[in-house]
């Protein structure tokens, strides 16, 4: 057996007691290019499981809380929702592992990272069909059934775009290493330009392609959502304006390129993005400026949060180093589309 990874070196009687997974046929490894939480995989001759468990040294805010995280996969099935992994056990005992973690099944299936495999030709048709299966999967997460599910205890729907635009420019302030004067811009406008109605549904928070395990290279179907750590109840809007802060074009600057593939050919664009959610979602479309501006705020504030863990010692990965630009980037994009009104 390979040696465990930092962190889980007393895992296997908890392993042996609860799942009869033994230590000398069993190999744990960490998959590589997550950016928060970190994820496991725990392979047996009889099967793959997946550990998830907050990063090592300086927590952050809810976005860590794995029983929260665990009981979200629980009541998203209950719901309906299909496109997640079974959730299979959860330990709240920190002295197991020095923090709460919990085991799902392994979903196989294609995960597009920043980069597109070099053995795989994915044409403009597999993309053009990822669009709409990914936000068909949007659509139906945000119109789910969410009180006998018990989804709706997950969140608090009132006041949630004002928390939100004041929660994330606190914690920017909180994790500030730089002058960026877009970003400081940025919060100003979010917080000057709130709409007055807002909506509620179960929202992904983090919807983007590297969170979606697809069926196959030949096959875009969406067979589940990785990574629900900061789902809650909330305006489902929020939630569109997150992933389309992702969804870069080719024309955006390199550095916002490099967390999705959308920028290919065969992509919709943010705006067509946009157009066909609201041909599907009874919810209106006239102020998705606010929601993409946010969303592109937020992204900045996860990056610069990050960095700043990297900056203090708390995590390790050289990756880290460059997110400060992802910051700048964030609020140079954001205030652009401010002032020129085009998403």
């Amino acid at each position: 057996m390979n040696k465990e990874p930092q962190g889980l070196e007393n895992l296997f009687p908890y392993l042996e007691a609860h799942l009869d997974i033994h230590a000398t046929d069993t190999v744990i490894t960490q998959f590589k290019g997550g950016y928060s939480n970190l994820t496991f995989l725990i392979h047996t001759p009889e099967k793959d499981w997946v550990l998830r468990r907050p990063p090592l040294g300086l927590r952050i805010a809810k976005g860590h809380d794995m029983v929260r995280e665990y009981r979200i996969l629980e009541a998203l099935q209950k719901a309906g929702y299909n496109k997640v992994p079974k959730p299979v056990l959860c330990c709240e005992d920190e002295s197991v592992i020095g923090a709460p973690f919990f085991i799902m099944e392994k979903v196989d299936g294609l995960i597009l990272r920043n980069k597109i495999p070099a053995d795989l030709d994915l044409g403009p048709g597999f993309f053009h069909q990822l669009s709409i299966n990914t936000l068909d999967g949007l659509l139906e997460l945000h119109q789910l059934e969410m009180e006998q599910s018990g989804l709706a205890k997950m969140g608090k729907p009132e006041g949630y775009v004002e928390r939100q635009v004041i929660g994330w420019s606190e914690r920017y302030l909180h994790a500030k290493s730089h002058e960026l004067t877009e970003m400081e811009r940025t919060s100003r406008w979010l917080l000057e330009n709130m709409p007055k109605i807002e909506f509620s549904g179960f929202i992904h928070n983090d919807y983007k392609y590297d969170n979606l395990v697809l069926e196959s290279p030949g096959n875009p179907n969406i067979k589940a959502v990785l990574d629900w750590e900061m789902a809650t109840v909330g305006d489902p809007l929020m939630d569109l304006g997150t992933s389309l802060a992702y969804w870069a074009e080719p024309d955006d600057p390199v550095i916002l390129k490099l967390f999705n593939l959308t920028h290919f050919p065969g992509n919709f664009t943010r705006q067509e993005a946009i157009q066909y959610y609201a041909s599907k979602s009874p919810l209106p479309s006239d102020n998705m400026l606010f929601y993409y501006a946010f969303g592109l705020f937020k992204v900045g504030v996860i990056a610069q949060q990050i960095f700043k863990r990297y900056s203090l010692g708390f995590a390790k990965d050289e990756r880290f180093a460059g997110l400060i630009h992802v910051v700048e980037a964030c609020g140079k994009k954001a205030m652009k589309s401010i002032e020129t009104e085009k998403i």
